[in-house]
C-alpha cells in the first residue's frame, strides 16, 4: 500500500461541534483504513480570529472521543517563516492590490462559489495613482481554455476556470496575516501530506491550492471532501450558525450520528474502542478501491 499521510487541521476559534467532528472522524477514519498517519495542524495563522484556550479545548476533544493523532501536533502561528519563503518563490507571480473589499464587490464581475466577489484584476498592471498595497495577490491565467481539474474521491471530477471563477486571489491580506490558501499547501507540503479529507465546503478552495502546487513544484495530494452538516435553515453547522459545543461526558451518541451522516453502517456499542474498530471496518468497506 502506498505511503498516505493525513491530516485535520482545525481553527482555534471555539470549541469543536457535530460538524467538525464529521469532517474529524472521515480524515481519521480514512488514514486509518488505508493503515497511514494521521497529523493534527493548528490552523491559527488569523490571530485575529484566534480564541484563547480553543486549541488545547480541541485536543481534549479529540482525546475524549478517542481519536489519537501522530507525531507532535503543528500550529500554524509558528510557521511563517516558512510562509515567507514560499512567497518570495513565487515573485513574479505575485502583485500588490490597493483595492478595498467594498471597490470589489462594486465591480460587480461576479460572486465566487464561496460567496466571495470575483476579484476584477484592477491592479494587474500596477497601483493607481494614490493607491497604496493593501494585499499581495496571486496572478491566475488568462486563458479562456485552462482549467483546473481533479478526481474528488467523493464527489468525482471537480474543474473550475480561476480567472472567471476565482480571479487573482490574495496571498498575503491587507491585515499582514497570511492568507489560508497558501498557509494550508505549504503546510501540506512540508508536512508530506498525501490525502486531504475535509468538508465540502472547502471544495471551492481545491483548484486555487491545486494551482498554487504546480507554481511551487509540490505534489498534489489526494482530495476527499464529504458532506457538510447543516442546520434546520439550510446553512452549514458551525460556531457562527449556532452550533454546540461537543459533550464530552458522552462521546458515543455524537459519534454514532457523525457515522450515520456518513452513510456508515455502524453496530451499537457502548464502548468508544469498539465504536472506532467497527467504524474503520465500515469505511474501508466503503472506500477499499478508493
Amino acid at each position: 500500500m502506498t505511503h498516505y499521510i493525513g491530516r485535520f487541521a482545525p481553527s482555534p476559534t471555539g470549541p469543536l461541534h457535530q460538524g467538525s467532528l464529521v469532517a474529524a472522524m472521515a480524515s481519521y477514519l480514512d488514514a486509518r483504513a488505508h493503515g497511514g498517519q494521521w497529523l493534527v495542524r493548528i490552523e491559527d495563522i488569523d490571530e485575529a480570529r484566534t480564541v484563547t484556550g480553543a486549541a488545547e479545548a480541541i485536543l481534549q476533544c479529540l482525546t475524549a472521543f478517542g481519536i489519537q493523532w501522530d507525531g507532535d501536533v503543528v500550529w500554524q502561528s509558528r510557521r511563517k517563516g516558512l510562509y515567507q519563503a514560499a512567497f518570495e518563490r513565487l515573485n513574479g507571480h505575485v502583485y500588490a492590490c490597493g483595492c478595498t473589499r467594498k471597490e470589489i464587490a462594486d465591480s460587480r464581475i461576479g460572486i465566487a462559489s464561496d460567496g466571495a466577489a470575483v476579484y476584477p484584476g484592477t491592479c494587474r498592471n500596477g497601483l493607481a495613482p494614490g493607491k497604496i498595497a493593501r494585499a499581495y495577490r496571486l496572478r491566475v491565467p488568462d486563458d479562456a481554455s485552462e482549467c483546473i481539474r481533479f478526481h474528488d474521491r467523493w464527489i468525482g471530477t471537480v474543474s473550475q476556470h480561476l480567472a472567471t471563477e476565482v480571479g487573482d486571489f490574495v496571498l498575503k491580506r491587507a491585515d499582514g496575516f497570511w492568507a489560508y490558501q497558501l498557509a494550508v499547501v505549504v503546510d501540506d507540503a512540508n508536512q508530506g501530506v498525501t490525502h486531504v479529507v475535509r468538508g465540502a465546503d472547502l471544495l471551492d478552495s481545491t483548484p486555487r491550492q491545486i494551482y498554487l502546487q504546480g507554481l511551487l513544484g509540490v505534489s498534489t495530494p489526494s482530495y476527499l471532501h464529504v458532506p457538510v452538516l447543516t442546520n434546520a435553515a439550510g446553512e452549514k453547522l458551525s460556531k457562527q450558525t449556532g452550533a454546540q459545543p461537543l459533550d464530552l461526558a458522552r462521546p458515543l451518541a455524537s459519534l454514532m450520528a457523525a457515522a450515520r451522516f456518513l452513510q456508515l453502517p455502524v453496530m451499537e456499542t457502548d464502548s468508544v474502542d469498539l465504536f472506532w474498530t467497527h467504524a474503520i471496518q465500515a469505511w474501508t468497506s466503503r472506500f477499499s478501491g478508493a
